[in-house]
């Protein structure tokens, strides 16, 4: 078989791109190694920036987001006792929409046959071969029968632990990694969001935040060490904790209910900068990770695929090989500075097992700044409805 993009991997950030060129006529298939009903039972985020939303309705693939998401006009960070509100409409003219992976991951997939995009799903022990030159290939299995495809570039869209980020020799990159001593344990309910916007909290407890799938979903974490077992925790017990770390405005609305499913996640800071070599282009989990603190991991998986789908309709249309060359460093650029934020929220949010009294008291002291200064607001604003492309 052949084609002009092989892609890796049908998350969000494979479809994505799958969808983009196929849209500008470039063939692409994408190859899968797990099930279709594998990839959308992973429960992940959902908070939504206009990168993304703007992707969506590009490619006119926005129904279930105009008729389910949320759009958000604030979000708020609570110090035990207050809510000091981030209003990013006022502040930036833009809002954030609520709206789950699964669903942006579900709305790709069923738009995929009428579009042409080709997908492979439980492809088994894919491998990258002559990534160094301009006819690259792929290997893989599908029913016990060996498959080659072959194409003119690859795309690495299948995440930390696919082969696309490890067929890239080690001496042509580096990784900086940041590893933090706490995991989120969540929650999530069939029951009504204790408020009508996400809470971020850092009380004398620890972390909880506080969200949304939709008006009859939550979704809600509170940091724990990573020792920590979830048969430790029942409902009832994380239920009690959530109420005591989101302060008593927020915790007292709390609805109650059965977890639909609970899990520990860690957490981490991850880039690895060679996002581009000869012929294979990373995007997403594949080349970064960031804390979910801020929301950032799907749209700074969507900015990556902004900027490589422009490149390769750019090559494949104009014969623009100046575009190629130029994704690494417009991706990196943006994945620092999430990266960033990412950082600054999950240090000012989560108590560290370090951190002393004045490390707590300079968390006071910016919460504080942050609910007297317009410009900090603004600036922490800025960087949660996304920063422009």
């Amino acid at each position: 078989m052949k084609t002009q993009v092989a892609i890796i991997g049908a998350g969000p950030s494979g479809l994505l791109l799958g969808h983009l060129l196929r849209q500008a006529g470039i063939d692409a298939m994408i190859l899968e190694r797990r099930s279709q009903d594998y990839v959308l039972s992973r429960i992940r985020a959902g908070v939504l920036e206009r990168t993304t939303t703007g992707l969506l309705d590009r490619l006119g693939i926005n129904q279930g987001l105009k008729r389910d998401g949320l759009p958000e006009d604030g979000f708020n960070l609570a110090d035990g006792e207050r809510l000091i509100r981030i209003d990013i409409a006022a502040l930036t003219g833009k809002q954030v929409v609520v709206y789950g992976q699964t669903e942006v991951t579900r709305d790709l997939m069923d738009a995929a046959p009428e579009r042409g995009l080709d997908i492979v799903y439980e492809a088994a022990d894919v491998a990258l071969r002559d990534i160094e030159s301009d006819a690259p290939w792929v290997s893989y299995v599908k029913e016990g029968k060996e498959h080659r495809l072959d194409a003119r570039l690859i795309a690495g869209c299948d995440g930390y632990h696919g082969p696309s980020r490890r067929a890239i020799p080690l001496g042509k990159a580096r990784e900086f990694e940041r590893q933090y001593p706490f995991g989120w344990l969540g929650i999530l309910a069939d029951v009504p969001p204790c408020h009508h916007e996400l809470i971020y909290a850092n009380s004398e407890r620890g972390f909880a935040l506080a969200s949304m799938r939709s008006p009859t979903r939550s979704r809600y974490y509170i940091d724990v060490p990573m020792t920590e077992k979830v048969e430790n925790w029942s409902d009832d017990r994380l239920w009690d904790e959530l109420a005591r770390r989101l302060g008593p405005e927020a915790g007292s609305r709390i609805t109650r209910g059965p977890a639909l499913e609970k899990s520990i996640a860690p957490l981490r800071s991850y880039v690895f900068d060679t996002m581009q070599h000869g012929s294979l282009f990373l995007a997403g989990d594949a080349a970064h990770i960031v804390p979910p603190t801020g929301a950032k991991g799907l749209n700074l998986a969507a900015s990556d695929v902004a900027y490589l789908s422009d490149a390769m309709i750019a090559f494949f249309t104009h014969c623009d090989s100046d575009a190629l060359a130029g994704y690494q460093a417009k991706a990196l650029a943006r994945v620092w500075k999430c990266e960033r934020f990412s950082w600054y929220l999950t240090k000012l949010m989560h108590r560290f097992p370090e951190d002393g009294p004045f490390e707590r008291e300079m968390q006071i002291a910016e919460l504080d700044y942050i609910a007297s200064s317009t410009a900090m607001r603004t600036a922490i604003a800025e960087n949660y409805v996304g920063l422009p492309l």
